[in-house]
């Protein structure tokens, strides 16, 4: 089953680089509450121009926005043209983080970019000790925020449970930036921490993992231990409306055949479960 998913994924793949056109066609429809968009640091080796002619080949049309293609300071001109540039390839803007936030004047700095650059999604990594500030914010500005999880690699956040057990008693619009790879690293169940804390998911990561521990290292989808179809059919189960992107984090320097394939095995597994 997973080898022939992985052949279906692959033709959706190709079939979106067969259409590599100057009028770039749209992005395959799912029908689904839940869109694919990338998640920036993917393309953290590469210009806002390269990042939007991968994502073009792909046909992938949301991307969550790193500081290192609009910065943290910049200003209203410039998160215009950044927003044109996106517009110009049929790409939208929909969050921006991940931003580590260890102090209260970084979280300031944080909502207020996130407010001029016009989301609602904040994708972040605070202090533990700040969140009763984040939840101030949070309250002042009626922006979600996604805190982000890391696995074993760092002690904050390391799993989604982490994440629960220090939001729950919080406002109700703080949640988790679900990354299904960091959680199945940290021993987890990405599948059943979804649906245990979908009420708190409010963004998500997708890739996937060579094992449960940190040892375990990120491939292409498809090609390691996640239960990806059946990831697929909780998002369904659970109603999830928000962003499912590709952190794609092998071969960073040339990352576009890694992107295609795991692009294309996600879209393929959803049509291919489609009414199971």
């Amino acid at each position: 089953m997973k080898k022939l998913l992985l052949i279906t994924g692959l033709l959706v793949s190709l079939t979106a680089w067969s259409q590599q056109r100057p009028d770039p066609q749209p992005a395959p429809e799912t029908a689904e509450k839940f869109n694919v968009g990338m998640a920036g640091y993917t393309f953290n080796k590469f210009n806002l121009d390269q990042t939007l002619e991968m994502m073009q080949k792909c046909d992938v049309k949301y991307l969550c926005i790193k500081d290192f293609h609009l910065p943290l300071n910049s200003n209203e001109q410039q998160i215009a043209e950044f927003h044109a540039k996106l517009a110009s390839k049929g790409v939208t803007g929909y969050a921006v983080g991940p931003i580590y936030m260890r102090s209260e004047q970084e979280i300031d700095n944080a909502f207020e970019y996130a407010k001029r650059v016009g989301v609602k999604l904040i994708v972040g990594v605070p202090n533990y000790e700040l969140l009763p500030y984040v939840d101030k914010k949070v309250k002042e500005y009626n922006m979600h925020y996604a805190i982000h999880l890391h696995g074993p690699d760092m002690p904050l956040y390391p799993d989604a449970d982490d994440v629960w057990n220090n939001v729950k008693d919080l406002d109700p619009r703080i949640g988790m930036c679900l990354d299904i790879g960091h959680d199945t690293r940290n021993g987890k169940d990405p599948v059943n921490d979804l649906k245990k804390y979908h009420s708190r998911v409010f963004d998500i990561h997708i890739k996937d993992v060579t094992g449960p521990s940190k040892s375990g290292y990120s491939v292409e989808i498809g090609r390691g231990i996640i239960d990806i179809p059946a990831f697929v059919k909780m998002l369904r189960e659970v109603g999830y409306t928000g962003m499912c992107s590709l952190e794609h984090e092998r071969n960073m320097n040339d990352p576009l055949q890694g992107i295609a394939e795991s692009i294309g095995y996600f879209r393929g597994v959803i049509a291919a479960t489609k009414g199971n």
